[in-house]
């Protein structure tokens, strides 16, 4: 730690909003990770702002960072700041059929919120367990729903402090990617046009998709959500089952007998564990059906 730079985060957030060497295990749904040299909790859009600049001055990496669902962090940690949008930013709004969400709230709230307005849309997103920015950035999606089909407008932040608003069509939303993830913007808030609906019923497909999610993922194990993304013409999880490789364990950490797209964290993995794992899945799929599986979990630190 360098406690010069150590003192310049905390006139800005205040002590009780700066950490170091704070380990990154309790800040992902993987569990894994070492320390990152600092953690900041910022309250607000100028917080952030100054934090940036004193990045910039220090030629400090950042990494932002919402409930560290899709992550897998280094055994070494991260030698950087780790920027914290998450229940400092989660406010969630209704505007008559529009429902306006900062980045650091969770899908899952976005979505009951909007269920308990009575509209329709978002009833995908009940289970993804990431935050709004994140899954702004990734236009993550679920049973035949993506964020790209209700965002209307998103606020964002550029490297260099500046804020931009963004509108649908300049999102650029693909599988698993968007503007805002190519040009290394940081989402805000954003804004979803969603559609009245019948009551019971969005209740109902909420609780089916669920109960879905239930019996289909093993949610009781520490995981990042799916693995791999998606190949084309294929479904990652039926070709690493279909290698024989249901419940192959390396250290720690296991590709899912429930579900074979996903590894989790069995047994007090370690992110070398679940690294060398995802290798010999990807050589031994290589090698059976002649499709390169990439990762959909993202990688921060040395590794």
């Amino acid at each position: 730690m360098n406690e010069e730079i150590f003192n310049k985060f905390c006139s800005i957030l205040g002590s009780d909003h700066v950490f170091c060497e704070e380990p990154m295990s309790k800040h992902t749904t993987f569990r894994i990770g070492g320390p990152a040299r600092y953690f900041l909790c910022p309250q607000s859009v100028e917080e952030i702002q100054e934090i940036l600049r004193i990045c910039r001055e220090e030629s400090l990496p950042s990494f932002i960072l919402g409930n560290g669902s899709n992550l897998l962090v280094s055994d070494k940690g991260y030698d950087g700041v780790i920027i914290q949008l998450y229940r400092s930013f989660s406010g969630v709004e209704v505007d008559g059929s529009c429902v306006r969400a900062k980045a650091g709230a969770l899908l899952s709230s976005v979505s009951r919120v909007a269920m308990e307005a009575g509209l329709t849309g978002l009833e995908f997103a009940g289970g993804i367990p990431g935050t709004l920015g994140g899954a702004v950035v990734m236009n993550a999606g679920a049973y035949g729903g993506e964020m790209k089909d209700v965002l209307v407008q998103v606020t964002v932040l550029t490297q260099e402090g500046k804020v931009l608003t963004l509108e649908a069509g300049e999102l650029q939303m693909g599988y698993r990617t968007s503007i805002v993830k190519t040009a290394g913007y940081i989402v805000l808030e954003a804004v979803m046009q969603l559609q009245p609906g019948e009551d019971v019923v969005i209740r109902a497909r909420m609780k089916e998709l669920s109960e879905l999610r239930t019996s289909k993922q093993p949610l009781e194990y520490p995981s990042a959500g799916s693995t791999f993304k998606r190949p084309e013409g294929y479904f990652a999880g039926k070709l690493i089952m279909d290698s024989g490789l249901r419940g192959y364990q390396v250290g720690g950490a296991q590709v899912s007998e429930k579900h074979c797209g996903f590894v989790i964290n069995k047994d007090s993995a370690t992110a070398a564990d679940v690294v060398q794992l995802m290798r010999d899945v990807q050589d031994k799929v290589k090698e059976d059906a002649g499709v390169i599986l990439e990762p959909e979990v993202k990688f921060l630190g040395e590794f």
